[in-house]
């Protein structure tokens, strides 16, 4: 096969913009070979419910799937009832980039919430929590929260837990986006299940693209009893399209991922790779950071058509209309490719 692109480019739009940690690759190789059974009956899926409940907890169960739209719209329909709603940030991203996957295929409603950081907690979420027993407003009967969110900000164990005990009150599953989880625990110094399973989180969308992947996502169980429909969890994956035949490659990425912490080794550079963005970005005159750089995400306001002409070299997104960029490091992000962008910043600034 030709090659079609340079192997050496890198850029700053998302952490899905890489490619696959080589741990990954060779554990696909790995699997390769002869016949196993398919739709998970193989040894490699058997092996992941095992790693599964050792981050997790004993309780955990493990469902592969394709991608993270499938695993958000999965998890939050395995939570709801036909009539059921959910509550979660204004900037979540089953509100923003996943089109009307939640409703046309969930078949749900989403109460959204502004939020001047994304995060959401008890006093935002009472906004919507309320109704119950009206016939005329879909229930919110979960709510959804994003690890790290769309703004590159971090709940703190404590923030999860105020959520959890409040929704559990109310008879509200909680549900976790944890597309970036790995970079949050990694940004909090704490395990995987320190910040889901004990302390509160019902489902969880377990991300592993963005952490060097190459494909695949996994819907986690946590708290059987507060997931309405999670003995038909086998059932409402093949329904919505995310029921892989050749499922022991997606299992397999995964128990790579868990062992031996390259979950973790990959979260850590890619944040500590932001964290070096950021603090020589906030010195350089003319440029604002908007948010708190806590994982592996940096949005910043840079100078009128400054952003272009750095996109000359590097890509990455405008954010919003207010002129805020998002700058997103990578499990393979290096120093050097920090410096090159910040040489193209200030070089764009002096030029302007």
């Amino acid at each position: 096969m030709t090659v079609l692109h340079n192997p050496q480019s890198h850029s700053f739009a998302s952490d899905n913009y890489s490619g696959v940690l080589p741990e990954i690759l060779t554990a696909i190789a790995q699997a390769n070979g002869g016949h196993l059974g398919a739709y998970g009956n193989d040894p490699y899926t058997a092996h992941l419910q095992h790693l599964i409940k050792q981050h997790f907890g004993e309780s955990a169960l493990a469902y592969p799937v394709f991608n993270g739209t499938g695993a958000n719209v999965l998890a939050l329909q395995a939570c709801l009832p036909r009539w059921g709603a959910v509550i979660c940030a204004e900037s979540a991203h089953i509100n923003v980039d996943e089109s009307t996957a939640p409703q046309a295929v969930g078949g749900f409603k989403l109460w959204t919430i502004p939020t001047s950081d994304g995060k959401l907690n008890p006093e935002l979420i009472a906004q919507h929590a309320h109704g119950f027993g009206f016939e005329h407003r879909a229930q919110p009967l979960a709510v959804s929260i994003t690890q790290s969110t769309e703004l590159g900000t971090v709940y703190t164990p404590d923030e999860i837990r105020a959520i959890a005990d409040f929704c559990h009150e109310k008879g509200i599953a909680l549900h976790m986006d944890g597309a970036r989880l790995a970079n949050a625990a990694a940004a909090l110094g704490v395990n995987l299940r320190d910040i889901t399973a004990d302390v509160g989180v019902d489902i969880l969308s377990f991300g592993g693209t963005k952490n060097g992947l190459l494909l695949g996502e996994c819907v986690i169980v946590l708290n059987e009893k507060n997931v309405l429909n999670a003995n038909g969890m086998k059932f409402l994956r093949k329904m919505n399209v995310q029921l892989a035949s050749k499922m022991r490659f997606i299992s397999a990425q995964f128990i790579a991922l868990l062992e031996n912490d390259l979950w973790l080794n990959a979260a850590q550079n890619a944040n500590a790779m932001a964290q070096k963005l950021s603090g020589s970005l906030k010195n350089i005159q003319g440029v604002e950071l908007v948010y708190p750089t806590q994982a592996n995400a940096v949005f910043v306001k840079l100078p009128d058509g400054v952003a272009d002409k750095v996109r000359q070299h590097t890509y990455f997104y405008d954010w919003d209309e207010h002129g805020t960029v998002r700058l997103v490091c990578s499990f393979d992000t290096t120093a050097q490719h920090i410096d090159d962008l910040l040489n193209a910043i200030e070089v764009a600034i002096q030029a302007a």
